[in-house]
């Protein structure tokens, strides 16, 4: 039986689907295949069928670099990795990009619940502690280039700057914090004005961001360090 991500999935993919830096597309009688956005049309791609060959690939990006946060615009290219079933779609997802199908499920069911990040900047510990003493002014500069998905991350901010419900960054483009924008447009190789990268070409599931990640916390500390 389906679980509840299953399904959510499952419901999402009435055709091609975009999630952030992947193309997902069915193939034969209830199989996927995966592949870099930028590489959907190229014949000659690395194959591999087993879910778990997603660690790997997700691991380094182009240049061999280590990837410390998954959801960032750098996947590697030239990989093709083809499934079977939908189990096997979830598990590699979740590889590709660690906890962002429980999210997407969650919002999509109206119980996802986000946390401002000075909230989880004062329930920090040890070392990190420190970081809840950043400005807003601080905030404002930080996630506005950390967060960006041009370069920085490629997850859609839901979660607010505090309990007042201040914006995280006024930095940022409105689209930054929109479900409905795809985050990975700005990112592809593909030149402006290739037919073939029209949004209408594929639906998009977002990768959404609900509380601040460990990665921009440590960023926070560093701030205030270096203030």
């Amino acid at each position: 039986m389906q679980n509840s991500i299953e399904r959510c999935l499952d419901a999402a993919l009435t055709g091609p689907l975009y999630f952030g830096q992947i193309l997902i597309q069915k193939i034969g009688a209830g199989g996927f295949v995966l592949s870099h956005r930028d590489d959907k049309t190229l014949d000659e791609l690395k194959t591999s069928r087993n879910a778990e060959d997603a660690i790997e690939i997700a691991k380094y990006d182009d240049a061999g670099n280590y990837r410390p946060l998954k959801t960032a615009p750098n996947l590697r290219h030239g990989w093709r990795l083809e499934l079977d079933t939908l189990e096997e779609l979830r598990r590699a997802l979740d590889y590709f990009y660690p906890g962002r199908l429980a999210v997407f499920a969650a919002w999509k069911s109206g119980k996802l619940q986000t946390t401002p990040l000075r909230e989880t900047l004062n329930r920090q510990s040890g070392m990190y502690r420190i970081a809840a003493k950043i400005s807003d002014t601080q905030i404002d500069n930080l996630v506005a280039d950390f967060c960006r998905s041009n370069g920085g991350c490629l997850r859609t901010i839901l979660w607010k700057r505090d309990g007042d419900g201040a914006i995280a960054s006024t930095k940022l483009p409105k689209e930054k914090f929109d479900p409905s924008h795809d985050q990975a447009a700005a990112c592809s190789r593909r030149p402006v004005g290739d037919a073939r990268a029209s949004h209408s070409e594929a639906a998009t599931a977002p990768l959404l961001c609900q509380e601040a990640c460990n990665l921009l916390v440590a960023e926070c500390r560093t701030a205030v360090k270096g203030e």
